[in-house]
């Protein structure tokens, strides 16, 4: 996996931002899966010249994110997955390597963390979203602690730990979380469990007949497995085939010690023991899109599920985590945002209405453990939308060793070298 992220293309200009305001024809806030693949996507249209394109990023490295479930089981080393993220930008970006502080869409404007100011004639959201340890009581303490089996494969830091901790449980209670609301990759959480499981039935730790030496919980925040009713369904069954204990609508709250508490739809907490935890944390959107007047009641930019544009402002768009989209939150669906997005901001630019839509279209490679995956694949309204059932009429209801390939090796590999690049479209293939 050495390979991951290796693209170079000399480094875009970084700039600081002295007391005059510098402007770009179109300014990205977030260089990440979906700011960089966006920003390569408009710059290779070949209407914009050197500087005309800005991204704004404070981050040293770009992170391929979906590869941390695999660090977490042992098949992956966090470090293949990163690569500094300004070798990664066109020479032809002007790259801000800074916070935003805030946004005033009125203006056109835009604050840096330094108080500099940039403005912008296009603005595209693209920041991601928010991972927040802080959300647990007793969680960033936990994670920190060498000694305790407490995890989490949503932090660079700690997907490591994870399989650390998973070799050294021998027995006793494994619960999994999920929280309510709002995540980045609604499948990861139990990702991880069946992974999980399927090391410690390796090891002889797990029979899933209640007498094994290792017991397994999934806790999660919601009524069900999974949104999409078809693959809910079948990762239900799954559970119950393997002797997971399903505790549903139980929102981890807090961790002192060995003991998890939860919060219940009827106020009620639930204490529970554990031997071995791993923590799904809430996400939040970031604070200067909530305050820009940008965002919805929930806090994410307030855009049409459609075209992506703004309801409000015509020059402002956003994809991605950041955006107010009714679709979970994942690297597929900016593969079909992205290109969207770019043609109606070319058309606005040249004075016409959106005319590409947006389908909600997202997939969950659902690692099952057994080396398959559940390619879980659907848009708007949880409806299943197959590549490889429309393609070749094979059914994605059922775990399959052919796409745990997919997940484990093919991906990584596209979206290093192509996805960054802006060249990966996802179920449509490359794009030019």
């Amino acid at each position: 996996m050495g390979h991951v992220l290796r693209s170079t293309r000399g480094l875009a200009t970084i700039s600081p931002v002295s007391g005059v305001a510098r402007s770009h024809k179109i300014v990205c806030i977030g260089g990440g899966s979906a700011g960089i693949a966006l920003s390569h996507q408009l710059l290779r249209k070949g209407r914009f010249t050197h500087d005309d394109i800005a991204i704004i990023d404070p981050a040293t490295w770009h992170h391929y994110q979906p590869g941390w479930t695999l660090v977490g089981s042992g098949l992956k080393n966090k470090e293949d997955l990163r690569r500094p993220l300004a070798p990664l930008m066109s020479p032809k970006f002007k790259f801000y390597n800074q916070s935003v502080s805030s946004i005033s869409p009125e203006k056109n404007q835009i604050t840096l963390g330094d108080n500099g100011k940039i403005t912008y004639e296009h603005l595209v959201v693209a920041p991601g979203i928010i991972v927040d340890l802080q959300s647990i009581r007793g969680l960033p303490e936990a994670l920190t602690n060498p000694d305790s089996l407490v995890s989490t494969t949503y932090d660079y830091n700690y997907c490591d730990k994870a399989f650390r901790s998973i070799k050294k449980l021998q027995k006793g209670d494994a619960i999994f979380t999920q929280p309510a609301g709002v995540i980045k990759c609604a499948g990861a959480p139990q990702k991880i469990m069946w992974l999980a499981l399927d090391i410690w039935k390796q090891a002889g730790l797990y029979k899933g007949n209640g007498q094994s030496a290792i017991n397994i919980s999934f806790a999660t925040g919601l009524p069900t497995m999974f949104g999409v009713p078809k693959y809910s369904e079948i990762l239900d069954k799954l559970r119950v085939e393997r002797g997971v204990q399903g505790l549903f609508e139980h929102d981890l709250v807090a961790i002192e010690g060995n003991t998890a508490t939860f919060a219940r739809p009827d106020k009620q907490e639930v204490k529970r023991h554990f031997d071995f935890l791993h923590v799904a944390p809430k996400n939040r959107p970031h604070a200067f899109i909530k305050e820009s007047g940008l965002a919805n009641g929930t806090g994410y930019v307030d855009v049409n599920e459609k075209t992506l544009r703004h309801k409000k402002f015509k020059n402002v768009w956003s994809l991605g985590d950041a955006a107010g989209l009714p679709t979970s939150k994942t690297v597929a669906a900016i593969t079909s945002q992205a290109p969207v997005l770019v043609s109606n901001l070319l058309q606005t630019i040249e004075g016409k209405e959106p005319g590409l839509e947006y389908d909600g279209y997202t997939s969950c490679p659902l690692l099952t453990g057994d080396r398959k995956v559940l390619l879980a694949e659907f848009k708007y309204g949880g409806e299943p939308k197959e590549t490889f059932k429309d393609m070749f009429g094979i059914d994605q209801g059922v775990p399959r060793r052919a796409f745990y390939h997919l997940k484990k090796d093919f991906f990584p590999w596209v979206y290093g070298k192509y996805h960054v690049d802006g060249t990966w479209g996802g179920p449509k293939g490359f794009i030019r």
